[in-house]
C-alpha cells in the first residue's frame, strides 16, 4: 500500500498524540546541564556538580589538610564542593599550638574548627603527640635541665586536656600519637629514639597519651599514625606495637596509613598487606596524609664519587609529562580500588593539601623523604611534585576521574 494512502487512513487526533508523544519523550531524555566531559578512552560522562564526597558517601568521608588560609580564599569553595572532612596540616600541632607553658594559639585552630562545623563537615584532629614539631619547653625544667618521666608525662596530660577537651564533641577523631616507630631496617629497635621515648625510657608515652585522650573525650576515635606503613619491616614493627597497645587494653580504635607514595610504591600486595595485619586485630584505617609524588628518587653517589661536603645538585624537575601522569592516574586508580574493596574496614580517606598549587612536598628540597608532613624547616628548594587530584588551577586531572569513574 502506499504510505501516502496509511497516512490519509489514520486519524488526524491519533497522528497529533503521536507526535506531541515523541516530542515530550526527546525533551525529557535530554540533559538539562552543559555538556557532559570524557577523556580519552573513556565512554563514561563526566558529572562535574558532584564532589569527591558524593562519589563516595556510600564508601567512607573523603578529606583534606587545610591551614586557616586555605578557608578565606579560592580554596574554601574547592573544600566546601569536594570535601566532607578536614585536618589541620599544622594549627593543632603541639609546637604552634602550644609553645611555651600555659600559652596556646587558638586562633587558626578555631577557625578551621568553625569552618568545618559551619558547613557539616567533620574533623579530624592532628595531632596530640609527635617528635616534630614539638613543644620543646616540655622537655626542659627551670634549669634547661632534661625533665623527670613522671614531669614529661604529666604536662602531655595536661596538654592533652586542654586541646582535646577544648574541642570535645567537634573533632570525632584524633591522630593521638604520631611516628614514633622506627623508620630503619633494623628490625630490633622498634621505636623512633625521639625525646619523649629518651626521657620515657621506653614507649610508656604511647600508652599515656591514648589513654589522657580517651579520659579527654570518650566519645573521639582515637588513631595511631604512621608513614611506610606499608613497607614490609615498618609495616611488622607498627603491627607489633598495635598487638602491644591492645594486649595493654589501651584506648586505640584504629590506625592512621600516611600513605606519601610514588608512582610506583606501594605495590597492590603490599597495601593489601598492611591492611589485612591491621583489620586483623579488629581496627579500623583511616588513610590521613595521602598524596603521590610524580618525582622520582635521586640516586645515592657512589662511594668516594663526591668529596666530603661537596654539594649534590638535585636531579632537574622533569615537570608533569605525560608519561609522569599516565603513572600517576594509574597508582590513584589501583590505590581507590583497593579502599573500596576494603570499605567496611576504612573510615575515611584524606588528601594532604587542596591542589598542586601548594604541596609540603614542593618544600622538600628534591629529596624523596616520607613522614613529616608540613614539617616547619624543611628545606626551601621548590621543585614540584604534583601530587594531588586538582592541579594548579584548582581544576580537576584526569587522576581525579580514574578514582571517581567505577
Amino acid at each position: 500500500m502506499d504510505p501516502s494512502t496509511i497516512f490519509k487512513n489514520i486519524d488526524r487526533g491519533l497522528l497529533l498524540l503521536i507526535i506531541a508523544f515523541i516530542v515530550s519523550s526527546f525533551i525529557q531524555n535530554t540533559p538539562k546541564k552543559g555538556p557532559a566531559l570524557f577523556i580519552a578512552g573513556n565512554t563514561k560522562a563526566h558529572n562535574t556538580d558532584k564532589g569527591l564526597k558524593d562519589y563516595y558517601k556510600n564508601y567512607f568521608p573523603i578529606g583534606v589538610a587545610v591551614s586557616a588560609a586555605s578557608l578565606h580564599g579560592p580554596d574554601s569553595a574547592l573544600i566546601v564542593k569536594e570535601f566532607n572532612s578536614v585536618t589541620p596540616e599544622n594549627d593543632m600541632k603541639m609546637g604552634p599550638i602550644n609553645p611555651s607553658e600555659g600559652v596556646y594559639n587558638w586562633k587558626n585552630a578555631d577557625d578551621i574548627v568553625d569552618f568545618a562545623v559551619s558547613h557539616h563537615i567533620k574533623i579530624r584532629g592532628h595531632n596530640l603527640c609527635w617528635h616534630n614539631q614539638e613543644a620543646i619547653w616540655m622537655f626542659k625544667d627551670t634549669n634547661g635541665k632534661p625533665v623527670t618521666k613522671e614531669l614529661l608525662l604529666q604536662r602531655l596530660k595536661d596538654h592533652i586536656f586542654t586541646v582535646a577537651g577544648r574541642y570535645k564533641g567537634k573533632i570525632y577523631a584524633w591522630d593521638v600519637v604520631n611516628e614514633a616507630v622506627d623508620d630503619s631496617d633494623d628490625t630490633t629497635q622498634i621505636y623512633r629514639k625521639s625525646n619523649w621515648y629518651n626521657i620515657c625510657n621506653g614507649p610508656d608515652f604511647i600508652e599515656a597519651a591514648f589513654k589522657y585522650a580517651h579520659e579527654a573525650d570518650p566519645h573521639a576515635r582515637l588513631y595511631y599514625n604512621d608513614y611506610n606503613s606499608e613497607h614490609p619491616v615498618k609495616r611488622e614493627k607498627i603491627f607489633k606495637l598495635l598487638k602491644k597497645l591492645i594486649a595493654d587494653h589501651v584506648p586505640i580504635d584504629g590506625v592512621g596509613m600516611q600513605a606519601h607514595w610514588k608512582l610506583n610504591d606501594p605495590s597492590p600486595d603490599e597495601l593489601r598487606k598492611a591492611l589485612d595485619e591491621v583489620t586483623s586485630l579488629g581496627l579500623k584505617v583511616q588513610f590521613t596524609e595521602l598524596d603521590i609524588t610524580i618525582r622520582l628518587p635521586q640516586p645515592k653517589p657512589a662511594t668516594g664519587a663526591a668529596a666530603p661536603g661537596a654539594t649534590i645538585l638535585p636531579t632537574p624537575d622533569p615537570g608533569y609529562t605525560p608519561e609522569l601522569e599516565a603513572k600517576q592516574i594509574a597508582q590513584y586508580k589501583m590505590a581507590f580500588d583497593i579502599f573500596r574493596q576494603y570499605k567496611k574496614f576504612i573510615t575515611s580517606v584524606t588528601f594532604w593539601n587542596v591542589s598542586d598549587r601548594y604541596s609540603w612536598l614542593d618544600q622538600r628540597g628534591g629529596g624523596l623523604m616520607g613522614g613529616a608532613a608540613a614539617a616547619a624547616k624543611a628545606p626551601h628548594l621548590l621543585k614540584k611534585a604534583y601530587p594531588l587530584l586538582f592541579d594548579e588551577n584548582r581544576q580537576r586531572k584526569k587522576a581525579y576521574w580514574s578514582v571517581v569513574n567505577f
